[in-house]
């Protein structure tokens, strides 16, 4: 077992402000896990915990089973990216990548031996006798990422290293960075904000708010089941109304919105006021004639334009406004202020939330 990574009632505070409130994961050897949420949520203090460069105020850090709480960065078996790539601009790309290796009893054959593996790794192989300012934004950060993995860390910790990129190169990145977590196979603790990067590479996803963990899982079950407001509308575009809960089964809770009975494939534990969330792809346009199980009525209000995709706006009772995502098939001027659209909410994409929840 190496790579290991057991966050036990783990408290951080600066002054009155509690960054950190008793955080408890563990996150498993090979795994790719990320720490997402907005600014200020304690994702980058757990990080920085994890890493050696804050202490906590109460618990522990467990890597492979040893408590770390007070071993200094420079003796934990982790190893961190930043966002900021922090290269030597004097040094070579091998300069920079090995420059870790001077601290350790290695040949030079066996040190050079070792960056060329990680340039490798990659793909910067060629690339030895650059500057930093001679590679473009994406390489550089892969330089960064190669010094890294260079010294063999169990875990390594990546503060947001896509962050400085622009949009393209950052998805490619994405999907690159996966591949090379999978083939080399050690723990990566990824922070981000960016949600879509996170359900791209992500095994396991711990969305933090207010220095807590609001919900930890897969990415399809943080996307399609989420916990609470926060989190639905957080993680990704997440349409949310008001509803009364009428009446449950075990398996399914019966809301109404407006004038429609609508049916969800979920409990509730009580009658009264909630909120009910449908993500916008899950919304279905019907046909005229249409007869299905949870369909409304509904007024476009406006349609956005995004490319691939139209995002309609539209009305249902008269109050709640959604968001419905339909695929671009060409035509682009088919939805007009006004006009009345029929809408089916499947059952299956509903989720019941709490009121005091919102927020």
């Amino acid at each position: 077992m190496a790579g290991v990574v057991e966050l036990v009632g783990l408290v951080k505070g600066f002054g009155d402000v509690t960054a950190v409130d008793h955080v408890n994961l563990r996150i498993e050897d090979g795994e790719f896990f990320s720490l997402l949420g907005p600014s200020g949520c304690g994702k980058t203090t757990t990080l920085r915990l994890i890493a050696g460069f804050e202490r906590p105020d109460a618990g522990a850090i467990l890597i492979d089973g040893v408590d770390m709480a007070t071993t200094p960065p420079h003796k934990r078996p982790v190893n961190t990216v930043f966002q900021s790539y922090a290269l030597f601009p004097h040094l070579t790309v091998e300069e920079n990548v090995g420059f870790g290796l001077r601290y350790q009893n290695l040949s030079k054959d066996a040190a050079r031996g070792k960056i060329g593996r990680a340039l490798e790794l990659v793909r910067l192989s060629g690339m030895e006798k650059r500057k930093p300012t001679q590679l473009s934004g994406g390489q550089q950060q892969r330089v960064a990422l190669a010094r890294s993995l260079v010294l063999n860390p169990s875990v390594l910790l990546l503060d947001e290293p896509l962050g400085a990129l622009d949009a393209k190169l950052r998805k490619a990145l994405q999907i690159e960075l996966k591949a090379l977590q999978e083939e080399i196979g050690i723990t990566f603790v990824y922070v981000t904000h960016d949600q879509e990067e996170a359900l791209t590479m992500s095994d396991r996803i711990a969305v933090m708010s207010q220095g807590t963990v609001e919900q930890l899982g897969t990415p399809a079950e943080v996307y399609e089941s989420p916990v609470s407001s926060y989190i639905a509308d957080f993680l990704g575009v997440s349409n949310l109304m008001e509803v009364m809960v009428k009446t449950g089964t075990q398996t399914q809770t019966v809301v109404q919105l407006g004038p429609y009975e609508l049916t969800a494939d979920t409990t509730y534990p009580w009658p009264g006021p909630a909120l009910v969330s449908i993500r916008p792809e899950r919304v279905l346009v019907l046909s005229d004639g249409d007869d299905v199980p949870n369909m409304v009525s509904a007024r476009v209000e406006r349609m956005v334009y995004a490319g691939p995709v139209l995002n309609v706006l539209v009305t249902i009772a008269d109050s709640s406004e959604i968001q419905v995502t339909v695929p671009n098939m060409g035509a682009v001027g088919h939805y007009r202020h006004g006009d009345e659209i029929h809408l089916q909410l499947p059952s299956d994409a509903l989720r019941i939330l709490d009121r005091d929840e919102e927020g």
